[in-house]
């Protein structure tokens, strides 16, 4: 289960904002092969670096944070970017002006696409384009705890209702639509999440050119208790 309001718009910058002179990490969910958190730093805060043997990846919802590898190397990481961490190496986080990410950390068996590269950060939502009339799917990654899937929506298409085995949170990248959430209509904008329960009916439509990611976890057998 993913500790976090189920069918509400929010905002994980708002929800988690830094605190003066400090780094605050929020667990928000935890299977086999799968932890996802939030981290907050407050201006000048680093996290030292740590060594973890698969990767995690970063996706930054607001101010800049860096990437260290313990030997002066930094990565700069600005919001609406994904950063993958090489496993076996050295990685930590430092900012001088303040910054939130959410990190995914990802088990040994999980299969990523080619476009995660260790050590690299791209903004996420110029990995996938848009197509005239048409709904665009790319895998990210995934593992038997969950599945990573950006997509790209033109103006006016959308999935019909449906629902999902696991517990689901969707973060807006780009442009604007519309989720209905067990009959219940909510409108969404680029830097805002979504979160569906699992089993919950939904459906998405584009008011305009949108895309999202969408972070499924498969197995709720485990989860931080909320």
């Amino acid at each position: 289960m993913i500790n976090e309001r189920t069918g509400e718009v929010f905002s994980i910058a708002s929800e988690n904002a830094p605190v003066e002179l400090c780094t605050i990490s929020k667990a928000v969910a935890e299977v086999a092969g799968l932890r996802i958190s939030h981290f907050s730093l407050a201006p000048g805060t680093d996290i030292g670096a740590e060594t973890y043997p698969a990767p995690k990846l970063w996706l930054v919802a607001s101010g800049e944070i860096a990437a260290t590898d313990g030997n002066g190397g930094r990565t700069p990481l600005a919001p609406g970017d994904l950063y993958t961490t090489p496993a076996g190496r050295n990685i930590g986080a430092a900012t001088s002006t303040g910054g939130i990410y959410t990190e995914i950390k990802l088990g040994k068996d999980t299969e990523m696409n080619n476009i995660l590269q260790p050590g690299k950060a791209f903004a996420l939502k110029d990995a996938i384009p848009y197509a005239d009339g048409r709904i665009v799917n790319m895998d990210i990654a995934s593992n038997p705890s969950m599945k990573f899937v950006l997509m790209s929506f033109d103006a006016g298409t959308g999935l019909s209702e449906h629902s999902a085995p696991g517990d689901a949170l969707v973060f807006a990248l780009d442009g604007a639509a519309t989720i209905g959430y067990e009959g219940t209509e909510h409108q969404i904008k680029a830097g805002e999440t979504f979160k569906f329960a699992k089993n919950g009916r939904h459906w998405v439509k584009a008011e305009t050119r949108f895309k999202m990611a969408l972070l499924l976890v498969l197995d709720s057998t485990a989860a931080i208790g909320v």
